[in-house]
């Protein structure tokens, strides 16, 4: 099979199948044909899509059932990028650090793809993204084309990043995922290009982990979530890389939340147990906390309410272990805040709402404005399922006046019109008819 990265991402699909062109316009005509759809697709077409004309949406229809590919996925990304390619790339690339680099490649590629130039990223088209750099645009240009990457280059990004994650507790990952995705394309073209030392080649590898799973955090924010998947399987592979593996039990954890909001709760608790047994010995009390909140929530999640309260005990007690500066960088932001509002989730789907209202008022309370925007539905939730309306409106009410003003977060409104739904038995209030109607002026899009 040829090199995936140097392939139009049809031309990957088709031979990862083993299907010459005039086999898979064969095949497309006649499942064509059993949905209705007449084609005229012949070997021609096929070699025409793959140098860069694009099929029309009847073609596209018929080719996203035939590769199993689910129609919302189509709509939500132009072709090429809804092809399978990318997974299969992920899936298939060695763990090391040059299947690293061919993973991250075709990750930035897949997600600024160019009809004219498919997969064919270069250190030119990487040297604009380092000119957007404040601090030493020239020094990134010449590494980009082969020269040495510096201490202080990797200072720069190291920086950068630091501070696009700031910004994304306070405002959302939705405007700043395409900065994050260039961020790793800045990345991985030092890698791929430039010259560097082991020490700094660490640093490049672990920086490039924790911007690929902020850019998949961000995409999961925005309601992207196979995009979200890509990122997170990049930054595991990267941690890898990096020989981070207290980075790398993170997210696998994390990876476990997109697996049970698609209704799969037993492989996420296969998946927190893994990164619970394959942590380093010596993680931190605060990190050894962090895995265990999530082994409590994938229990919940999947109806095992009393293994997951000795998993939340057992968070907490870490939690209390540990010491101020023990946190590893990736997980600075973790504290009450957050085991406050997996408690109260448990809480909440174990029927117990007057002690979830609590945790959870202590959560929303000490949160980053994203992360209180997203939790002042569940608190809504939980204040209605203890029959408070009057605090679960004010307490969506303050989510509402997050996303009017500061914050754009796909999660905290469909959060929030899951609540509305709930409020149906008093659809009459005009309490409720007001925050519906206040819910229902924010735009579709966060």
């Amino acid at each position: 099979m040829s090199d995936p990265t140097t392939l139009h991402p049809l031309t990957y699909v088709r031979e990862n199948r083993y299907w010459g062109k005039a086999e898979l316009a064969r095949l497309m005509c006649e499942r064509g044909a059993e949905m209705g759809v007449p084609l005229a697709t012949n070997r021609t077409t096929i070699w025409k899509w793959e140098q860069g004309q694009a099929p029309d949406a009847d073609a596209q229809r018929v080719l996203a059932d035939l590769l199993g590919v689910p129609e919302d996925h189509v709509r939500s990304a132009p072709w090429p990028r809804w092809l399978p390619a990318w997974e299969s790339t992920a899936l298939v690339a060695p763990w090391t650090p040059a299947g690293t680099v061919k993973v991250f490649t075709d990750l930035v590629r897949s997600g600024h793809m160019d009809r004219r130039a498919f997969l064919s990223i270069t250190g030119t088209a990487l040297t604009g993204v380092a000119a957007n750099w404040a601090a030493a645009p020239e020094a990134f240009a010449s590494a980009l084309d082969g020269d040495r990457v510096t201490d202080a280059m990797v200072t720069t990004i190291e920086q950068h990043v630091e501070t696009l994650r700031v910004l994304d507790d306070q405002m959302g990952g939705a405007r700043l995922l395409d900065q994050a995705t260039s961020d790793l394309a800045l990345i991985t073209g030092l890698l791929d290009h430039g010259r560097y030392t082991d020490a700094v080649e660490h640093r490049l590898y672990a920086t490039a982990a924790g911007v690929s799973y902020l850019a998949g955090w961000m995409a999961y924010d925005k309601g992207l979530r196979s995009l979200g998947q890509r990122y997170y399987v990049g930054a595991l592979r990267s941690a890898h890389s990096a020989q981070d593996n207290g980075f790398g039990a993170f997210i696998l954890a994390e990876m476990g939340i997109h697996v049970s909001d698609a209704g799969d709760t037993a492989a996420r608790v296969r998946l927190i147990e893994t990164a619970i047994g394959n942590a380093p010995a010596a993680l931190p009390p605060a990190a050894a906390s962090y895995l265990r909140l999530h082994q409590a929530e994938a229990l919940s999640r999947d109806t095992r309410h009393e293994a997951a309260g000795k998993s939340l005990n057992r968070a907490y007690d870490l939690w209390g272990a540990h010491r101020e500066g023990d946190r590893p960088g990736w997980l600075g932001w973790y504290g009450e805040a957050q085991l406050k509002s997996t408690e109260g989730k448990i809480m909440l789907r174990s029927g117990f709402p007057e002690r979830a209202t609590h945790a959870l008022t202590v959560a929303v309370d000490r949160a980053v404005p994203r992360d209180r925007a997203v939790r002042s539905g569940r608190l809504a939730t939980a204040r209605l399922a203890a029959r408070d309306l009057d605090g679960a409106l004010d307490a969506a009410h303050s989510g509402l006046e997050l996303l009017e003003n500061r914050v754009r977060s796909d999660r905290a409104q469909v959060r929030l019109k899951k609540f509305s739904r709930y409020l149906e038995p008093h659809a009459k209030e005009q309490a409720v008819r007001d925050f519906r109607d206040r819910l229902r002026a924010l735009p579709s899009e966060t």
